[in-house]
């Protein structure tokens, strides 16, 4: 007797679409990281870009820079220079900052007119050394060494020895040519994880801006902790 043969009817399989968690990779390195001692902590967010402004840790408080002075993305005529032909107050406008990287000791800053007619640009201020426990520059902090909190100071600029700033290493404003496109003026705030930049490169505390900017940029490598940066324009 043949058997008879029984055909199973086959009903298609349901698949279901993998789905992705966009934020499942940054929680877990967010874990990963708040489980390692500091130091380590450091060196791993710099390898994933942490301190990037837009890295893998999308939940974690980016490095700010910014003025109350210049929020409307313009110089007033106070903080413009009162020399070579402009009629400004000169007064540096106030800063402030928040969400440092963990382990900044120091932080730097630089201000430069990407738009003078130079081949290098034009450094209009400068100030290292800036301890990590303050908040901010105030108003006018820059006008003198003695209204920076210490041990920070005003480093070499492009108004050196001309008297314009009422002495070297003071705060300089914006004074472009007349009939020029309004320039723009780049401010950036380093976060380093040494006390003194001077000391930790070996260049003097009266390098140029450029020197220091270089120092910066390249030379101090991962003791670079971070850098926040905005930009406000000035023309007359």
């Amino acid at each position: 007797m043949k058997r008879q043969a029984h055909s199973k009817s086959l009903s298609p399989r349901k698949t279901e679409t993998a789905r992705f968690d966009r934020g499942a990779a940054p929680r877990l390195i967010g874990r990963l990281v708040r489980n390692l001692p500091a130091s380590t902590a450091v060196v791993a967010l710099l390898a994933i870009g942490g301190f990037s402004g837009g890295g893998a840790l999308a939940g974690a408080p980016r490095f700010t820079l910014s003025s109350p002075d210049l929020a409307s993305g313009t110089f007033d005529k106070k903080f413009t220079l009162n020399a070579f032909g402009c009629t400004g107050s000169n007064l540096s406008p106030a800063l402030q900052w928040s969400n440092l990287p963990a382990g900044t000791k120091s932080l730097a800053l630089q201000v430069q007119d990407k738009n003078a007619t130079t081949d290098s640009g034009f450094w209009h201020w400068t100030v290292y050394n800036i301890p990590a426990t303050v908040p901010g520059l105030p108003q006018g902090a820059g006008n003198s060494p003695t209204t920076l909190p210490a041990p920070a100071f005003g480093g070499a600029n492009d108004f050196l020895d001309t008297g314009a700033t009422g002495g070297n290493g003071n705060y300089g404003g914006p004074c472009p040519p007349i009939g020029d496109k309004p320039h723009r003026y780049t401010f950036t705030l380093y976060a380093l994880s040494v006390a003194d930049v001077e000391a930790a490169s070996g260049i003097p505390k009266t390098g140029t801006a450029a020197l220091h900017s270089f120092i910066l940029n390249k030379g101090l490598g991962e003791k670079v902790l971070g850098k926040a940066s905005f930009v406000a324009s000035y023309g007359r």
